[in-house]
């Protein structure tokens, strides 16, 4: 184990070196970097919208206007088919995803078939043409009525096909906003997500895309009285009753025949009239257009037309001579703003279906820079003690064990470069919790080598043995935590998935380091000092033997945490947890005051005066700043409205820094999502540990597992801190957590099982727990060491999230020892390996950990 080759040598260093240079970029401006030539590595970490603010806005396709357009076309389009084919029809009508008509002759009803055939011909769709479906159905369920239906598979394509071109129109809104790399794209089958770091007007990103901008112009019918047509609330059959933009809106009677419509756009900007003064947009059509347009005017010199924009009247002046050279332009009530916006709006072209805003995500940039600074300093500062602690408790060793811990850092902060990764706050806390895992393998090594000198072993021998013997479990226990960062990113979203991805990288990166990287070192060590004893440390939180009899208070052990166990699903049934907005929906303002400190009291009156209802209000980290809570509001479920009535009322003396807006929809999928994910983790964990080991270990993990979760929900129920994804992501990493230490204790058991293949069970459990406590006691506290210097200095935004993991690290330890490890003699374990070397088998060495009494 400790003898390396060269070549192996070169290629560690070289990982080493590579890491260091793909890292170091990170540490620079971006002035500096552009400088620097080409060759070099230039990539860096993408911050997340919580470190450099922005917007996150999740759109949704309407699934049910999509559709019923559709089924309007096929409705026209049977209408004109029929009567080019001179068939007489009655009883013409769509409703839900069905259009029928009556054919009068039933002599007529084939011709009728044969004229619509189309509608029922099947559709291309895939690659290249490379499938087809059927999108509509005919049925004729009575002579002479004809039933033609859209099928799933139908609507599906043109979800498909309008969610694709709606990408499209709204990466070409986003871009012309001048913003730098936002990203857009698909979400599931009818959902878009942007992502603009760096915006400074959020409200305007919303306003654009949150339009449908579906231009048409139109005659406005002069013919009909459109006061009568108010009054009586219908229209004659060829109008329809639209409202202008003024204020006080003036309804036109439109006439439903469209002249020339949005798509016949080639451009469109905004400007000035060289006569008043004021914003208008000009536009030129394309020749189809122009041609359309020119002849609809000659046709009505001296009448209104509308130009109309998502169904309102933007304005309707007088054709007063024929507009024959395809340009035009638009004027109304517009500021220069919203003329540009409208200009591209045009410019982008229409979205095929109307799109929600569902789910909503804005920081303020000097909140980002805040969450960085916050970052920053966690992260310093959890280093230093775990640094600190590990020279401490090691001497040499732990120098050894801090150097590979840097080499780690450097590797993730270089795989998240190359991998174009985004680093969140969440994120950051996953390379903090990170420091303090990473030691978990040294602190493993290094205890099994003072275990082996205990044992009498030589000084290459305990070097050996160290590394060797402490393989298989590193192993086993760093994969439960690698299988439940992974559920997290497949299951997770948004800065969870961050979390998840930094997690899993550390995972992988602290075996490569524990196993070549802290070994060469160490065998370099050896090979220039050849020392006769171990280093040692400064101090030691556990003695090197203990006899502590565990298996003797097990039952009292079992029945306190059975105890607390079922109040806490007591507290769970009749306190609840505090739900964040993730699962129950509803809006998060967070607000700093521009004087003095946030006055509570004022900012609830002013958001009650504002029409707003269901508000919690609280202090929030600094005295300086709030937290506004709104409940979900059924007459505004996009919240949009809301936060815009909550903004304009706070305005003049808060700041907006965190908006956060989820819809109901978003928020039960997230809740669905979190228990599935816990279920998948424990389910997946479940069956590595029965792989590994035995069923009895498998059921012994997961019991002691549920009773971390559960415990946890009653911490947090106690304590009321808010329950919301990133909890839950807390808990899946407690999961993991818990799992990785009882997995330690289990392999030391499944060890004692071949060597002892006499003593009594509980003996032997004891005898494992003890060898362990060591180790078990020092990977908790360097871990828990880092989560602190989180807690304290990483901000208000994570702490729940950060002290979730606190009480999970202490409670995850504490089951691993009095839960996993007992519960395997109510599962009556009984060693069925075979017989191994007789010395391997040996009993424990004068002066190692002791036999105790059988129980």
């Amino acid at each position: 184990m400790l003898y390396f080759s060269r070549w192996k040598t070169v290629l560690i260093w070289l990982s080493v070196l590579a890491s260091v240079i793909f890292a170091a970029p990170n540490l620079f401006p971006k002035a500096t970097l552009e400088k620097l030539p080409d060759w070099l590595p230039k990539t860096q970490m993408t911050l997340g919208l919580d470190l450099q603010g922005g917007s996150h806005i999740l759109l949704q396709l309407d699934r049910k206007s999509l559709v019923d357009e559709r089924v309007a076309a096929i409705r026209d389009e049977i209408r004109s088919k029929l009567r080019d084919a001179r068939v007489g029809y009655t009883g013409l009508s769509g409703s839900g995803k069905t259009v029928q008509v009556r054919i009068r002759d039933k002599s007529q009803v084939d011709a009728a078939k044969k004229a619509l055939v189309d509608l029922t011909n099947p559709v291309q769709s895939g690659l290249f043409g490379g499938g087809s479906l059927t999108e509509t159905t005919l049925e004729e369920p009575e002579p002479g009525l004809l039933r033609f239906t859209l099928t799933d598979e139908g609507i599906n394509y043109r979800v498909s096909s309008a969610l694709t071109k709606s990408i499209e129109v709204v990466s070409r809104r986003v871009n012309e906003l001048g913003t730098t790399e936002p990203i857009i794209q698909r979400q599931g089958t009818d959902r878009i997500l942007v992502q603009v770091p760096g915006l400074q007007d959020p409200q305007r990103l919303k306003e654009i895309l949150g339009k449908t901008a579906k231009l048409t112009f139109q005659m406005v019918d002069q013919s009909n009285s459109v006061e009568d047509a108010v009054k009586s609330g219908r229209a004659p059959a060829s109008d329809t009753i639209m409202y202008s933009t003024d204020n006080p809106p003036v309804p036109y009677l439109i006439e439903n025949r469209v002249i020339v419509s949005g798509e016949d756009l080639v451009d469109a900007q905004s400007g000035f009239d060289q006569r008043t003064g004021e914003p208008i947009v000009s536009f030129r059509f394309d020749n189809k257009g122009a041609t359309r347009f020119g002849i609809a005017s000659q046709q009505n010199v001296g009448k209104l037309f509308a130009i109309i924009l998502d169904n309102k009247v933007i304005s309707a002046p007088v054709i007063r001579e024929p507009i024959l050279g395809g340009t035009g332009q638009i004027s109304g009530n517009f500021t220069v703003q919203s003329a540009n916006d409208l200009a591209v709006l045009l410019r982008a072209g229409a979205l095929p279906a109307n799109l929600t805003i569902v789910e909503e995500r804005t920081v303020g940039p000097g909140l980002g820079q805040d969450s960085i600074n916050a970052g920053k300093m966690s992260a310093v500062i959890g280093s230093i003690l775990v640094v600190v602690f590990m020279i401490g408790a090691y001497g040499l060793l732990g120098w050894i064990a801090n150097f590979a811990l840097l080499v780690n850092l450097a590797m993730i902060v270089a795989a998240l470069s190359l991998l174009g990764a985004t680093l969140t706050l969440p994120g950051i806390a996953g390379i903090v919790l990170t420091v303090g895992m990473a030691v978990d393998s040294n602190v493993l090594i290094y205890e099994r080598m003072r275990e082996e000198q205990r044992n009498g072993r030589s000084m290459i021998q305990t070097l050996d043995l160290g590394f060797g013997r402490a393989l298989a479990t590193i192993v086993d226990s760093n994969i439960t935590t690698l299988i439940a960062a992974v559920v997290l990113f497949f299951l997770g979203s948004g800065p969870v998935r961050g979390f998840a991805v930094t997690l899993a990288i550390g995972i992988l990166t602290t075996l490569f380091t524990a196993f070549t990287f802290t070994r060469w070192v160490v065998a370099a060590w050896y090979r220039r000092s050849r020392p006769k004893q171990l280093p040692k440390g400064y101090f030691r939180l556990v003695p090197e033997v203990t006899r502590i009899p565990f298996m003797k208070v097990r039952l009292q052990v079992f029945v306190l945490s059975l105890c607390l166990c079922v109040a806490s699903v007591g507290l769970l049934f009749t306190k609840g947890l505090n739900f964040g907005i993730d699962f129950t929906g509803g809006t998060i303002v967070e607000v700093r005051a521009k004087a003095g400190q946030a006055d509570v009291g004022d900012i609830r009156q002013k958001l009650i005066e504002a029409g707003i209802k269901e508000i919690q209000v609280q202090g929030f980290g600094d005295k300086s700043d709030a937290l506004i809570r709104i409940g979900a509001d059924p007459n505004d479920a996009a919240g949009s409205v809301t936060v815009q009535k909550a903004q304009q009322a706070l305005s003049s003396n808060y700041t907006i820094r965190r908006t956060e807006l989820v819809g109901p929809t978003v928020s039960s999928e997230l809740a669905k999502g979190a228990v599935l994910g816990i279920l998948a983790a424990l389910g997946a964990i479940l069956v590595y540990v029965w792989v590994r080991f035995e069923w009895q270990f498998a059921i012994g993990a997961i019991i002691a597992t549920i009773n971390d979760i559960t415990l946890t929900l009653g911490f947090l129920v106690v304590t009321q801190l808010e329950f919301d994804l990133s909890t839950v992501a807390a808990i899946l990493t407690i999961v993991g957590y818990s799992l990785n230490d009882t997995v330690v204790i289990y392999d030391r058991v499944r060890e004692n099982l071949r060597r002892f293949k006499k003593m009594p069970l509980g003996q032997l459990l004891d005898l494992s727990d003890n060898e362990m406590l060591a180790r078990t006691t020092m990977t908790s506290v360097t871990t828990f060491l880092a989560l602190l210097a989180l807690y304290l200095f990483g901000g208000e935004v994570i702490r729940s999230f950060v002290a979730s993991m606190l009480f999970g690290v202490f409670i995850g330890t504490f089951s691993s020892i009095f839960i996993a490890a007992p519960i395997l003699i109510v599962f009556h374990l009984r060693p069925t390996w075979t017989a191994v070397p007789d010395e391997v088998a040996e009993a424990p060495a004068k002066g190692g950990a002791q036999q105790l009494p059988s129980k």
